[in-house]
Order: C-alpha cells, then sequence, then structure tokens
C-alpha cells in the first residue's frame, strides 16, 4: 500500500484521477475525483453540484476554446450506485444501466479521447451500496503504446473492500509530450476517518500549477448519508 500523499506528490502531471475506497473505521465509502490542466482551456474549469452529482463548467465562459473533452459530468447518481469518469462515458454507463445493461457492457463501446498524439485514456469507476456495504469496479480504456487503431479496455473488481484501504487510478504516469499513459494496475492507497484531513492531503499532494477541481464524498455505510466536499482552484472557493 502507497501513502497516498507520496504517490501523488512524486507525479507532478497525473492527469485526472479517480479514487474509491473505505476508511479506516469501515464506516464510510469513499470517492474522490479530480482534474488537473496544462493549457488555459483545460484550467478554465470548476466544479458545479449537480443532481447529487457534479459537473464541469468553464470559471471564465469567455476564454472556452473548445469544450470537447473536458465539458460533462464526472459524477452520476443512478439508484443505489455512483458513476464516476472522466468523459462522457459517464452518460454511457448511465443510459446502460437505466436500460438494465452492465457497466463493462457500457463500457466496451467507448474507446480512449481522440486527442492526437497522447490518446488519453478513459478511467471509469461504479460504486454501488448494498445495506451496510458496498462494492466497486474500475475500468480503463487506453492505446496498445500510443497505436491509435488499438485500444485495450482493462476491469477491475473489488467487492469487498477493506478498510483503511483505496484505489486510485489516473490518466497519466507522468508528465511529457506526448504524455505517456498510465500503467499497470489501480494502486492501492491509504484513507482517512476524517473528510476534511483527506480532502486536503489529496489537494494539497496535487502540483500546486496544475491541479484545477477536486471532489471529495464519503458515504456512510450505516445510514447512506452522503458528505461532499468541493476544491476548486479558480476562485480559491471550497464548499
Amino acid at each position: 500500500m502507497e501513502n497516498l500523499a507520496n504517490y501523488l506528490s512524486g507525479n507532478s502531471y497525473p492527469g485526472r484521477g479517480i479514487l474509491i475506497g473505505k476508511s479506516p473505521n469501515g464506516r464510510f465509502a469513499i470517492i474522490s475525483y479530480f482534474i488537473m490542466g496544462r493549457s488555459e482551456n483545460s484550467r478554465n474549469r470548476i466544479f458545479r453540484r449537480s443532481d447529487g452529482g457534479i459537473k464541469t463548467e468553464a470559471f471564465d465562459p469567455a476564454k472556452l476554446s473548445d469544450p470537447s473533452l473536458i465539458i460533462y459530468s464526472p459524477v452520476r447518481i443512478f439508484e443505489d450506485s455512483t458513476i464516476v469518469t472522466n468523459g462522457d462515458q459517464t452518460d454511457t454507463i448511465y443510459e446502460y444501466l437505466k436500460k438494465g445493461k452492465t457497466f463493462e457492457e457500457a463500457l466496451r463501446t467507448r474507446r480512449f479521447e481522440p486527442d492526437t498524439p497522447n490518446f488519453t485514456p478513459r478511467i471509469s469507476a461504479l460504486v454501488t451500496l448494498s445495506g451496510r456495504n458496498f462494492s466497486y469496479k474500475l475500468n480503463i480504456l487506453k492505446s496498445d503504446a500510443g497505436r491509435e487503431a488499438q485500444c485495450h479496455c482493462f476491469f477491475y473488481e473489488y467487492p469487498s473492500p477493506i478498510s483503511g484501504e483505496g484505489h486510485i487510478i489516473h490518466t497519466y504516469s507522468g508528465d511529457g509530450s506526448p504524455l505517456p499513459s498510465f500503467c499497470g494496475e489501480p494502486v492501492c492507497v491509504d484513507t482517512e476517518n476524517d473528510i476534511e484531513a483527506y480532502k486536503m492531503k489529496i489537494w494539497s499532494s496535487l502540483d500546486k500549477d496544475n491541479r484545477v477541481s477536486l471532489f471529495v464524498r464519503y458515504i456512510d455505510l450505516s445510514t447512506g448519508i452522503a458528505d461532499t466536499r468541493i476544491v476548486n482552484r479558480n476562485g480559491g472557493k471550497a464548499e
């Protein structure tokens, strides 16, 4: 298990990242999503709450040069499940679940992002509550070593989350040109009981020049009540 702060601070550009886990006391399911940016267009974003989830919005609409790939719903709720992704595949998963189909079926219809030459991976998660327990799945869609014609699809299932552990998956293994895709399995990291402390640990560990927005949610497994925190670099506001 990696120390989350050390893991994130050791990478100046992990890109967009999803972290799912369970608090050390076993009380909370933890869901987190962050975005980073290098260009003015990518940095010109904020998270806004929307129908139990969140949407990305342009902080300054006048500076929004290209909404494709950066304006989407990272978090949506369907019944007892929370969908988390780094793109519009959130909507694909939601629509498939509505039709009685699966997370896996939805993502097999998608590919990595068409942003030559990076071919940014699409990363996704599905967190499902079941009584006082929960399970989660992670997915990554990535190119085969930068080859546009080949898309690799990897699924990871965690049916019995362990208290004090989480798994993080993100788009890039580091900075570069082109940006190198994430490699290997989701990384096991430590968690914390306190949402505010965990929020600050994640935010302070992300590169201060590249971090843009952060979403953290703790769901009380005994009551189903969710506590959500959002940090937006633009405007310096935290919710």
